[in-house]
């Protein structure tokens, strides 16, 4: 991948459409993981006005420190950077009391309603300081295991990363100059307590998974792993296909109208 060069044309993209909406800046919320760091410096480097948005959710220390670390260092690097924090957790624990089900074994309605309150910060901010809410999806999660949250991480107005893969994420982050703790650390969601990775969750890596997305031999040769993954990449491919497509839309005969 020639990094500069894709990295000038997604700073000259993300300038455009800014300055086809006349809007301010943008907002991006930062887990202390590599695709919203790289965002951010991408957002950073256009030039224009750029709030960073940290939104803690009983978070684990590690995820808290290299989120604020990588503001830090943001905003040593470029005066048009801001950063906010709105600490969720009272919010969210507001949320919980209120839910009608047993907390205790529906924990991934609990872990994508983080995502989707994150989702509401983050309009509120953007809306109240004339800016788009910039998505950090890359092509994996978005559009190949669907591993994002509808409505949460999912909702977005822009994605100026979903056509690169996480290796490529990782080589472009290098590129940026994203700082080593965020680098160095395992992918994650943040949408657990415990901060299982997304390895953990998916029970494949990225690499395997990018591999998984692009195969289209034949698969009588293939390793026992290889199939594995593949099976894998297949079943989520296909049970997230809701988050991919357009909703669905009921038309109704002109007959009967």
């Amino acid at each position: 991948m020639k990094a500069e060069e894709v990295s000038r044309h997604i700073r000259e993209w993300l300038t455009d459409y800014l300055q086809s909406t006349r809007l301010s800046g943008f907002v991006v919320g930062i887990s202390g993981g590599i695709d919203s760091a790289l965002v951010s410096v991408l957002c950073a480097q256009t030039g224009a006005q750029t709030i960073l948005l940290t939104m803690p959710i009983r978070q684990t220390k590690a995820e808290y420190d290299r989120a604020v670390q990588h503001m830090d260092q943001l905003k040593e690097r470029y005066p048009n950077v801001v950063s906010l924090e709105v600490n969720l957790t009272d919010t969210f624990e507001t949320f919980e009391r209120t839910m009608p089900f047993d907390l205790n074994v529906n924990h991934l309605a609990m872990a994508n309603s983080r995502s989707r309150l994150r989702m509401t910060t983050l309009y509120a901010v953007a809306q109240a300081n004339g800016c788009l809410v910039v998505g950090t999806g890359n092509k994996v999660e978005d559009f190949g295991v669907g591993f994002y949250t509808k409505y949460g991480d999912g909702g977005v107005d822009i994605s100026p990363i979903a056509d690169l893969n996480k290796t490529q994420v990782f080589e472009l982050a290098r590129h940026s100059g994203v700082i080593t703790a965020i680098l160095e650390a395992k992918p994650t969601d943040g949408l657990f307590e415990d901060g299982r990775s997304d390895e953990d969750q998916i029970g494949a890596t990225y690499p395997e998974l990018e591999w998984a997305m692009d195969f289209s031999g034949e698969e009588s040769g293939l390793r026992e792993r290889e199939k594995e993954v593949l099976a894998i990449y297949r079943r989520l491919n296909r049970i997230n296909q809701h988050k991919m497509q357009p909703i669905p839309v009921c038309f109704i005969p002109k007959a009967y109208l």
